[in-house]
């Protein structure tokens, strides 16, 4: 389903591409903890840099061959040869902050424009990070799932030029979402790399969730491509379990609640495609408090990770893993992925 391969390769002729961190620590109570540190993915903070990125270049390349009959060379977009040719498109999106920061930072690498719908409860900071980065900025709605609905209607009104590149799914939007997860997936092989070479590899993997596709991108390439397999479990605030409701229901749930500290991660509908991997994938399902997730935060802090909540959420569920019922025996090794630095 997702193309896990091709993402490496296209990011790799990225001039700003490198891997990230992998640290090794332990818990309070002893347990192996290593650490993918994704707090400064492609200078700009955080890992859903590689979705947004990688997908433009991906849709780039489709539109080319559809117009030229040809293949496109990534080199050529960055080396800005094709620039009156992109600046034709407009990548839109909504966002909470750092799928907008990917979007915009793709765009100008390869000279388009960028727009990005923020909802009332996103931090000014983030909408400043994206002017300095050349996107427009609209504030549209209370939440974010109001900006994803003003995103979405203001694409269906524009040119063929404008093109709608969300990190969510639903029925009849799946291609674009797939790009995303695809670029996630970056992770993953850079850690298969890493631990072929160590030969220590994780028990069990925390990953994190908002509409679920950097858990599920994970949970694809650990299933297919990992040698040894651990037990994944996907975390959520307990605010907003979208996942957790849509796997007990066995279907697609829509979910209420208060606003979460955990921002990237307080989504109340999840991704289609997220769920339906998943649901399929995943071990467990667990949820965490906001006072859970700012304890973790200290930890991390604590050794030299500097991240937020919602940076923080996989860690939470380490520290908490006893009363969450999640079984981690002495030899265990966790895996978790600090997915963003500060706000």
């Amino acid at each position: 389903m997702l193309n896990t391969q091709r993402s490496l390769q296209l990011l790799r002729q990225c001039p700003a591409y490198a891997p990230t961190p992998l640290t090794e620590t332990f818990t309070k109570d002893g347990i192996s903890l290593l650490i993918k540190d994704e707090t400064n993915r492609f200078n700009l903070g955080a890992f859903k840099a590689l979705g947004g990125i990688y997908a433009i270049i991906a849709i780039l390349q489709d539109r080319w061959r559809q117009e030229n009959d040809s293949a496109l060379n990534p080199i050529n977009l960055f080396a800005g040869e094709l620039r009156q040719w992109t600046k034709r498109f407009t990548f839109a999106c909504a966002s909470a902050g750092n799928h907008g920061m990917a979007v915009a930072k793709g765009a100008q690498l390869v000279n388009a424009m960028s727009l990005v719908y923020l909802s009332e409860t996103v931090p000014q900071s983030f909408a400043k990070k994206l002017e300095a980065i050349n996107a427009k900025v609209v504030r549209a709605g209370k939440t974010y799932e109001d900006s994803m609905k003003a995103a979405r209607e203001y694409c269906e009104t524009s040119d063929e030029g404008t093109v709608l590149l969300s990190d969510s799914s639903w029925v009849g939007y799946t291609e674009i979402p797939k790009l995303v997860m695809e670029g996630y997936t970056v992770i993953a092989e850079e850690l298969r790399q890493s631990f072929l070479v160590s030969n220590s590899w994780p028990t069990h993997v925390f990953l994190q969730a908002g509409v679920g596709g950097l858990a599920a991108a994970m949970a694809y390439s650990i299933r297919k491509s990992w040698g040894t397999q651990p037990q994944i479990i996907v975390v959520e605030p307990s605010a907003a379990p979208c996942l957790f409701e849509s796997v007990k229901h066995e279907e697609l749930t829509i979910v209420e609640g208060p606003a979460s500290n955990m921002g990237r991660l307080d989504c109340k509908e999840a991704s289609l495609l997220a769920f339906n991997l998943l649901y399929q994938l995943a071990d467990k399902f667990v949820l965490l408090s906001d006072s859970e997730a700012e304890d973790a935060v200290s930890f991390l802090a604590a050794n030299g990770i500097i991240t937020t909540p919602s940076g923080a959420a996989g860690m939470a569920a380490v520290l908490n893993a006893q009363s969450l019922e999640i079984n981690l025996p002495e030899e265990a090794s966790c895996l978790i992925i600090a997915t963003e630095g500060p706000v």
